[in-house]
């Protein structure tokens, strides 16, 4: 199933994205406390570094810093600050070892714990991260929900399902072996395409609490990611029992609906689905879709041409409109859109 696997890919990818952000500055207030300064706060050459890094000029900035080491190779600190700037580079393997080093020189370091253990993930190495990343948990047990997220995404690459159940339990606040935590780690664990374990789990959640909201649908997104549309239908028809008033569950039983070929039911949903929810572009994508198959592509414009206008960098409503403007015959406008389309979808993919 392509759109959700790409869904989750893009979850996935702007999760990751904000611990990039959240953990590459410097941890000021954590360091105050548990931080002893590793070097005179008024050393210019210091204080450079940190300006060139602020500016984002990294390359500048660990070029300074390797230099103080080469001139003064036991002084204190260096190893830390050419760490930082090594993982705002974006070089974790070499920041990992630069962090290694500073917590040879000083243990206590929280900051190198906690960048030592997202180098090591972002480094495709999660079974690395999780000793440092535990330790962070432990100094802080409220803090740096990124650095928690990470070590349980770790625990689930290393399969440590348990563990990061727990994680994920503390994050949100609820018993470890309670139906919700068994709930956010299925959904987590679709998130990382652990299907089968993803399936277990919300199964378990369900046996723990059947009328907890959002299982069945999470276990309607599952049958369906695995083309299993009975299912699928059957579990968001559940989750509409407990929880009527959820645009997003009208519009997956559209989808499945619309995968059974049963477009009169599907346009039905997705109509409720708009009515609750008029910014979303999904529902009008789909439904899009739905009229075309029914033989109403004026209709079917005016929805794509709606989701374009909410999202007019979306590649797929230009290529839908594409289509639909050529069983219109009308080819130039046809051409327009499909040409675009391809232009949106080459971007995207050439994005890092």
């Amino acid at each position: 199933m392509p759109a959700l696997r790409l869904c989750i890919a893009l979850t996935a990818l702007l999760a990751l994205c904000s611990v990039l952000q959240a953990q590459s500055q410097p941890a000021q207030d954590a360091s105050k406390q548990n931080v002893a300064p590793q070097s005179s706060p008024k050393d210019p050459s210091l204080e450079q570094a940190t300006r060139l890094m602020q500016q984002g000029k990294n390359d500048e900035a660990l070029a300074l810093l390797e230099s103080i080491a080469a001139a003064e190779p036991s002084r204190r600190g260096i190893a830390r600050e050419i760490g930082i700037a090594r993982y705002r580079k974006g070089d974790f393997v070499k920041a990992a070892a630069s962090f290694k080093k500073a917590l040879e020189e000083d243990p206590g370091d929280s900051e190198s714990t906690q960048l030592l253990g997202l180098s090591n993930y972002l480094a495709g190495r999660p079974a690395e991260a999780i000793a440092p990343l535990e330790k962070v948990q432990t100094w802080y047990p409220s803090a740096n929900v990124d650095a928690a997220y990470i070590l349980g995404i770790c625990y689930i690459q290393t399969k440590d399902y348990a563990n990061a159940r727990k994680v994920f339990a503390k994050m949100f606040a609820v018993s470890p072996d309670s139906a919700a935590s068994y709930l956010f780690t299925a959904r987590m664990l679709l998130r990382q395409d652990f299907g089968p374990v993803a399936e277990e789990y919300a199964r378990k959640a369900v046996e723990l609490d059947s009328k907890l909201p959002l299982v069945h649908s999470l276990l309607g997104e599952i049958y369906l990611y695995k083309s299993r549309i009975p299912e699928a239908t059957e579990q968001f028809q559940k989750e509409l029992e407990l929880n009527p008033g959820d645009a997003t569950v009208y519009y997956k039983l559209a989808d499945a609906y619309t995968r059974s070929q049963k477009y009169e039911e599907a346009e039905k949903f997705l109509q409720r689905s708009i009515w609750l929810d008029a910014t979303s572009t999904g529902p009008y994508i789909l439904m899009g879709k739905v009229l075309e198959k029914k033989g109403e592509t004026a209709l079917a414009v005016r929805a794509l041409q709606r989701a374009i206008a909410m999202d007019p960098n979306n590649s797929i409503p230009h290529h839908l409109l594409g289509l639909a403007y050529r069983d219109l015959g009308k080819a130039e406008d046809a051409e327009r859109e499909l040409k675009l389309s391809e232009q949106l979808q080459n971007h995207m993919e050439a994005k890092p």
